[in-house]
């Protein structure tokens, strides 16, 4: 027969005799992880204005290019041309036009003009272009001559600017005497939940942030805000079909390699980090899909790309949220510093409350250090199918 004794559905839908069953763990599903921060690191120096600076230098160069209007009459025989920056140039240097295994000698700078010996050392003379790159390969002094003209390179300031980040915490005295379920204190809750959402915050300035167009110090109605890294790059910006670079709209091995290919070229920096989103991401897994293997025992199928080496640096691949899913980072992570205003780190503030309530913010203000913008890339326009 059935059971006819006091059962838990005999309390009615409220079940008011039944103690609560609550879990002490509280599930959160929001995305704050920081994977570029964490790369990163720690600076090892603080900014000590809202302003900060920091100094940039290069070499001469020994690279220019043949002036686009410049016109020919005999390609493979005139001994003078345009180029585009003649103050590189000095008499005794040794030039070498790309694509070619000709040699040339100065012999005069004047104006723009260079005047050169063709085919010199016995090389055979190639065909000369507009806009053709022209390297130097060096000078030769004659033996006790006059010291050459002093050159000498500008040292050039970069800046950038702190940017504030702040929220607010306010839990009531109440709030804080009772008990709850899976929090022993309400208020420290409460303030790791603001913390965890500015760092998520700070990386994703870090990588898309940008300064305002006009007072960029800041004023009474003008937020301050720091430039993010994308917004730093100008030289190694690549877009498919654009400027020589392949013409995928899916990202290939073949555009990353060219990308580092062409920075290298240009820069001494090392890229070692490849910053990308969801997306993106899947495309580099597949470079290798097609040449696994597996054995008849192997149940595991492995489909991850975390370090890409190639004859341009081994580069560490860093999954970031935060990424526009249509680009890819190329960077040099010893020249990124991602730094707090001295005592402006992230820490609480306590503020009078005014009533029966604990008040106060979480607050931090940081900015961003990129140094030589030229040895970090940036490929954009990429599909997101």
């Amino acid at each position: 027969m059935g059971f006819t004794g006091k059962a838990t559905y005999s309390a009615g839908a409220t079940l008011p005799e039944i103690a609560e069953d609550v879990s002490d763990i509280i599930g959160i599903v929001s995305p704050y992880e920081t994977p570029l921060l964490d790369h990163l690191g720690d600076p090892h120096r603080l900014a000590t204005s809202t302003r900060h600076e920091w100094l940039e230098d290069e070499l001469l160069p020994n690279v220019d290019a043949i002036d686009a209007a410049h016109s020919f009459s005999n390609p493979m025989t005139d001994s003078t041309f345009d180029v585009e920056n003649s103050s590189r140039f000095r008499v005794g240097d040794q030039l070498q036009g790309d694509g070619s295994l000709e040699v040339m000698l100065v012999t005069d700078v004047s104006g723009d003009t260079l005047t050169v010996v063709r085919g010199y050392g016995a090389t055979t003379a190639d065909v000369l272009y507009a806009e053709q790159e022209i390297r130097i390969l060096g000078n030769a002094a004659l033996e006790g001559a006059d010291r050459p003209e002093t050159r000498f390179t500008t040292r050039t300031r970069a800046t950038n600017h702190t940017q504030i980040f702040t929220s607010a915490v306010e839990v009531s005295g109440t709030q804080l005497a009772v008990n709850q379920i899976g929090v022993n204190d309400e208020l420290d809750y409460q303030k790791q939940e603001r913390l965890r959402e500015l760092v998520r915050d700070l990386e994703n300035c870090v990588i898309n942030g940008v300064a305002p167009a006009d007072t960029q110090h800041g004023s009474a109605s003008v937020r301050r805000t720091m430039r993010g890294i994308t917004s730093f790059l100008d030289t190694n910006v690549f877009r498919p079909g654009q400027d020589a670079f392949p013409d995928d709209v899916n990202l290939t091995e073949v555009q990353l390699n060219q990308a580092l290919r062409r920075m290298w070229e240009q820069s001494s920096g090392g890229v070692d980090t490849i910053v990308v989103g969801g997306v993106q991401k899947r495309r580099i897994n597949s470079f290798i899909t097609s040449s696994r293997e597996y054995g008849s025992e192997d149940s595991t199928y492995r489909d991850l790309v975390s370090t890409y080496e190639s004859d341009f640096g081994v580069c560490r691949v860093v999954l970031s949220r935060w990424m526009p899913a249509h680009a890819v980072l190329l960077l040099d992570s010893s020249r990124i510093d991602v730094m707090p205003l001295a005592g402006r780190h992230f820490h609480y503030k306590p503020l009078a409350s005014g009533g029966d309530r604990e008040v106060g913010q979480v607050i931090g203000e940081y900015t961003l250090e990129v140094r030589n913008e030229n040895a970090h890339g940036v490929i954009q326009g990429l599909g997101v199918d």
